[in-house]
């Protein structure tokens, strides 16, 4: 890779530039479930004033995505913020290779149900719903239907309660229609297919960062021990734990564990395979090294079984994570940072815990650690470990913090930052608490206006996603949808709105006017964050949001 030409007539601002990345905070249509609109933000109201302004596309096929129904997420944002062009992601490379049957063709998925006794199950872990972010219930339907017709007859399902990408109380829409496909199998007379265990997203098995082990400890022994609350369906599970706690959404569910006469129905034993059907990698890290890594030490697994184990994915190229996969992740190179790190450019990436992998490791294509080790410093503020309606504020000042430092001191020449609050908070349908989470970032993009000021630095801000601007849920006409007593329902899932991207020039001296693109994606974000520094972006990027005057 060679280092990046620098422009003739703009060789990069005086202070740094600041790419910072406000995490669901999209662009609604100011009704009453948009709380990005009613939220007091004067600052990013004087920002809309004094700055050149565009919107952008972070959904759909603008992020790698398999139509433009989908949403977008903050790994496949961040993927294409970082790399600056779009690659097919994780739900469109399984999507095509289940339905064009490589999956089924391949070494591992062969190795993993052609070593199955008649006695031994084939098991799948995996989030059970269509949101389509970290799985997808028709991917998991078509492993069963496949597993059926190669005649594998033990089938055991670990069902992961999404409640987050989706409608909050929707499981039992999606245990429902596993339950069809299950007895479909069953009625046929030779195969002993059904429900083992499961339990909210937030609550077993889906950690990620290595914020809470003990989420995956919990999943470890719901999934792999059998151990946990008994029930004889999950959905009479799900009835159940929503009776004895009122209001609880589907993400924060316990666990849960299927018995058949008093015993439990799947508990993964020697000669098992366990399949892990999420597509997303952050949140199936840390499951996966449970599964696949003999010298683990952070919780007691007890006696591990001596199991074959599989990501539909590769979830970490790097370290391996896992060993076993059945589609291959998208190859992400030539990402900016890496441009930035053989051109000299000093680098911070700042967030808290929840958001610290994005501003890195899919920020970098999905690669673990820096290009340059004397050119980047990686700041992770640890996230508190508290429900995020509680402080929805989260880490912002102490994030803000280290971003000033670094302004004052003229560590850096470019500055990324991920706030999470609008997308951590938005996920938990607390209105008041989601208002409160974009004021508390509008509250520190002030604090860095004037920071950027002083040092004639520019600063672009943008989202990944949207969350925060559409918290009840819609119809197609964009009426508020209401549920049986006529209150708006409620909505915690991504959103397919626009996010917005403002670009302030402190000094005014770059002589940037907006370039004329129809229908620009966030994956354009690199190459004005390189022309912002004073370089030409490569030419295989998508086109600069700026243009020179």
């Amino acid at each position: 890779m060679q280092p990046l030409k620098r422009l003739e007539s703009f060789s990069g601002p005086e202070g740094p530039v600041v790419l910072c990345i406000m995490d669901g905070v999209g662009i609604g249509k100011g009704d009453a479930g948009d709380m990005v609109a009613k939220a007091t933000k004067p600052n990013l109201d004087w920002l809309k004033e004094n700055s050149l302004f565009a919107t952008l596309k972070a959904h759909g096929r603008a992020v790698g995505m398999p139509d433009d129904g989908d949403m977008g997420n903050s790994e496949v944002g961040h993927n294409a913020i970082g790399s600056g062009r779009v690659f097919d992601q994780g739900a469109l490379l399984v999507k095509n290779a289940v339905e064009s049957g490589d999956v089924f063709d391949g070494d591992v998925w062969k190795d993993l149900t052609g070593s199955l006794s008649a006695d031994n199950s084939l098991h799948f872990i995996g989030l059970l719903s269509d949101g389509n972010v970290h799985s997808h219930i028709n991917i998991l339907f078509a492993l069963i239907r496949q597993a059926q017709k190669q005649g594998i007859k033990k089938v055991r399902v670990h069902t992961l309660l999404d409640g987050r990408d989706v409608p909050p109380t929707s499981a039992l829409e999606y245990i429902s229609s596993l339950e069809a496909v299950l007895t479909e199998i069953n009625d046929l007379g030779e195969f002993d297919y059904c429900i083992a265990s499961g339990g909210g997203r937030l609550y077993i098995t889906m950690d990620r960062y290595d914020a809470d082990w003990p989420m995956i400890e919990r999943g470890w022994q719901t999934h792999v021990r059998g151990e946990g609350r008994k029930f004889a369906t999950a959905k009479e599970a799900v009835e159940t734990l929503r009776a004895e706690t009122p209001g609880v959404i589907d993400q924060d569910l316990k666990e849960f564990v299927i018995e058949r006469d008093g015993t439990p129905v799947g508990p993964i034993v020697d000669g098992d395979s366990v399949i892990l059907f999420n597509f997303r990698g952050d949140r199936a890290i840390e499951i996966s090294k449970a599964f696949d890594d003999p010298n683990l030490d952070r919780f007691d697994r007890g006696p591990i079984p001596a199991i074959k184990f599989a990501g539909i994915m590769q979830y970490e190229a790097e370290q391996q994570i896992p060993k076993s996969y059945l589609v291959s992740p998208p190859a992400i190179d030539d990402v900016m940072g890496e441009y930035l790190a053989v051109s000299g450019v000093r680098q911070l990436a700042v967030s808290e815990t929840q958001k610290y992998g994005h501003v890195t490791y899919f920020f970098n294509g999905n690669r673990s650690g820096k290009f340059a080790e004397n050119l980047e410093d990686y700041v992770e503020i640890t996230s508190d470990l508290v429900p995020y309606e509680q402080r929805p504020w989260m880490k912002g000042a102490e994030i803000t913090e280290v971003i000033l430092d670094s302004i004052e001191k003229d560590k850096h020449d470019f500055i990324r930052v991920n706030y999470p609050n609008g997308d951590m908070v938005g996920h938990t349908g607390d209105l008041l608490a989601v208002e409160i989470s974009v004021e508390t970032v509008d509250l520190c993009l002030g604090r860095l206006i004037e920071a950027i000021k002083a040092k004639n630095g520019i600063m672009i801000v943008t989202a990944d996603h949207g969350n925060a601007d559409e918290m009840y849920e819609v119809d197609k006409e964009g009426n508020l949808k209401l549920d049986s007593d006529g209150n708006p329902k409620s909505k915690t899932s991504h959103t397919l709105n626009p996010v917005p991207c403002y670009i302030y020039d402190a000094s005014g001296k770059a002589g940037f006017k907006l370039a004329e693109l129809s229908d620009a994606g966030i994956s354009s974000l690199a190459a004005t964050s390189i022309m912002c520094l004073g370089f030409e972006p490569p030419a295989d990027y998508d086109p600069s949001l700026v243009e020179l005057k």
